[in-house]
């Protein structure tokens, strides 16, 4: 099972590695999550370097994917090469985007009829593309989901790991990196936010 979080130049650390982390959190032969990049390694909107584990086309054949978020997303969705690399399909992937990155499936044209979650400054590129913005932390129809907002990536990472390996498995990640004292609150508020939508994707599967 491989998930890809897709990861560009100028990104947003929070929401490519809190999902990361997550995500990481299923223990189990065969499990991979990489973060994908369209070259050997970009530089977030910070200042870090980030080494590819993985290319755009190989995330392409992934079982999921993240579409991370960052500074340069309306440049991203203008390169039209590097779209054109973006091979995603959720008849046969789980899709999630992260704030920005709901611009990229907007551009694609995978969020058509679909509501969808973003950040506060993404909001109006998303609107511009034709697409309702929720006033909410997530939302997910069929195999496709959208967060807004860097601490709403463990919603995505959730959502993926409840669909793929279990609601048991994704109330334990949340629990793992839960600060002390919170736990059973913090779960109980991340599993409140994606379960209607776990119950309608096993209904759509």
């Amino acid at each position: 099972m491989h998930i890809a979080i897709l990861t560009f130049e100028g990104c947003n650390e929070l929401d490519s590695l809190i999902a990361l982390g997550v995500l990481n959190r299923v223990r189990k032969p065969g499990w991979r999550v990489s973060v994908a990049c369209p070259a050997g390694r970009v530089r977030s909107m910070n200042g870090v370097v980030i080494e590819a584990q993985a290319s755009l086309e190989e995330a392409g054949a992934a079982d999921a994917v993240i579409v991370g978020s960052g500074m340069q997303t309306r440049e991203v969705v203008a390169d039209t090469a590097l779209m054109a690399r973006l091979r995603l399909d959720p008849s046969r992937q789980l899709l999630g985007a992260q704030c920005s990155g709901t611009l990229v499936l907007a551009k694609l044209g995978l969020l058509d009829g679909v509501p969808a979650c973003t950040d506060l400054t993404t909001r109006p590129w998303v609107q511009e593309a034709g697409i309702t913005v929720l006033d909410q932390p997530f939302h997910a129809r069929g195999n496709v989901a959208t967060a807004g907002g860097c601490l709403a990536s463990q919603y995505l990472a959730a959502w993926i790991i409840a669909r793929l390996e279990g609601v048991e498995a994704a109330e334990s990640a949340l629990h793992y990196v839960a600060p002390v004292g919170e736990k059973e609150e913090y779960v109980s508020r991340g599993m409140r936010n994606i379960m209607p939508y776990i119950r309608e994707g096993a209904a759509v599967a």
